[in-house]
């Protein structure tokens, strides 16, 4: 055993588990790049600014959970808890809005960081494949990103998630609510720290999970009923728009999720069968992000769909992907000359697209032959002096226990035969 372990709230990505992580992430990022989203990848830190800018300075994200250090030149850097920042700060450094092809349209993948209280489905340390569609106010653009990432999960099998959907108004209605919601929440009985939130922004109240303030947000003002005629026609073109594309959803009048930056299209996607930490991703529109943080004006839109949650929502099913063979043939040599010729065969077959492997550290054929079936792998070459003497390789089935002898230029060809 080591002397050091994975810190508190991390965890490590092995064989075979990381075999399935792997095909969840090519399969939320699939029908991305199908609708002409480009891959994007920035650092795993940012200047801190960034995130108290875009984020929100009164988010439990800022306040609580960035991991931040200060650089020997003094600058205070944080680990990127979110992707979005990071993605547009990309985008507006490299002029991407200047291309004259807007919107532009970014997916990326990687991990990201929150000091929280680890628990299923929450760690300090986590996977997620995010979308932005930068430069466009088009209720087809934000219904485009919700159909992708449904369509996502369907490809996984997944069927036991739903929909929410919400709209958070625009700069234009939304002060006429926060005055109300205000006025709501400060007659409530609630914690120093929440009350505190209410000035700064009111919506995140909404959000809190605890019982003792849900119960009192009964009767609380809804956004849907302040909502400006512009975003209510918004909102209901991007519900048609879900409607004619065969995509269940659900009204939900309190989802503001748990960034500041959202207006209008807020979205998330829940699955029944992970208990509290029961949202597998999630997004909306951000059209103010740009300008809070030095661009001009930009109305974009994305999402985050969580690689870890997904994973246990497909437990949860009970789903079992599909996964290819790490190996299909395992070559086992007899002898330093076979061990010579037999490697020369793995690289060929490798360079050919089967998934090869070779029993390395000189083992006897009995040892061999375990690191073999253990190997996973279907058919096992094995050679020695005789073989190399006529000119033949013996290709075993390890399913059927079926042998017989192949022509040594013939064996690729053979190899892939039979695996077909």
């Amino acid at each position: 055993m080591s002397t050091f372990q994975a810190p508190k709230g991390t965890y490590d990505l092995l064989p075979p588990d990381s075999a399935v992580f792997l095909a969840v992430r090519e399969a939320l990022s699939a029908p991305l790049r199908r609708a002409g989203y480009g891959y994007v990848e920035t650092p795993g830190f940012e200047q801190v600014e960034l995130f108290s800018r875009g984020v929100g300075e009164s988010t439990d994200i800022v306040t609580k959970e960035m991991y931040t250090l200060t650089t020997k030149g003094g600058t205070n850097l944080a680990l990127r808890p979110e992707g979005t920042a990071s993605v547009l700060r990309a985008a507006l450094e490299a002029n991407l809005h200047k291309a004259g092809n807007l919107p532009v349209k970014l997916w990326y993948s990687g991990s990201y960081y929150r000091y929280e209280r680890p628990q299923a489905g929450r760690y300090r340390h986590f996977s997620q494949v995010g979308a932005e569609a930068i430069g466009a106010e088009d209720p087809a653009l934000d219904a485009e990103l919700i159909i992708l990432a449904v369509d996502a999960y369907r490809s996984l099998g997944l069927r036991d998630f739903r929909l929410l959907l919400n709209s958070l108004g625009d700069r234009e209605c939304r002060p006429v609510y926060r005055a109300a919601l205000q006025d709501f929440l400060r007659g409530l009985d609630l914690d120093e720290d929440t009350r505190r939130r209410i000035e700064i922004n009111p919506l995140r109240v909404l959000d809190d999970k605890r019982d003792s303030v849900q119960k009192q947000l009964v009767g609380a003002p809804m956004m849907r009923d302040h909502l400006c005629e512009a975003c209510k026609a918004y909102h209901e073109q991007v519900r048609e728009l879900l409607t004619a594309a065969g995509v269940a959803y659900e009204d939900d009048p309190k989802l503001v999720r748990g960034l500041d930056y959202y207006t209008r299209t807020t979205f998330e996607f829940v699955h029944d069968g992970l208990g509290s930490q029961s949202a597998v991703g999630g997004g909306g529109r951000y059209d103010g992000l740009s300008e809070m943080i030095g661009g001009p004006a930009l109305p974009s839109v994305g999402w985050a769909l969580g690689v870890d949650r997904t994973v246990l929502a497909l437990e949860a099913e009970g789903i079992e992907l599909e996964l290819p063979a790490a190996t299909q043939v395992f070559a086992v040599p007899m002898g330093e000359e076979a061990r010579r010729v037999l490697f020369a065969v793995v690289t060929e077959l490798r360079r050919a697209g089967v998934a090869t492997d070779f029993a390395f550290g000189g083992k006897g054929l009995k040892n061999a032959m375990k690191s073999a079936n253990r190997s996973g792998a279907r058919l096992a070459i094995v050679a020695g002096e005789r073989d190399l003497a006529e000119g033949v390789v013996q290709v075993k089935d390890l399913e059927s226990g079926e042998q017989s002898a192949v022509p040594l230029d013939g064996v690729v060809a053979a190899v892939r035969e039979r695996l077909a």
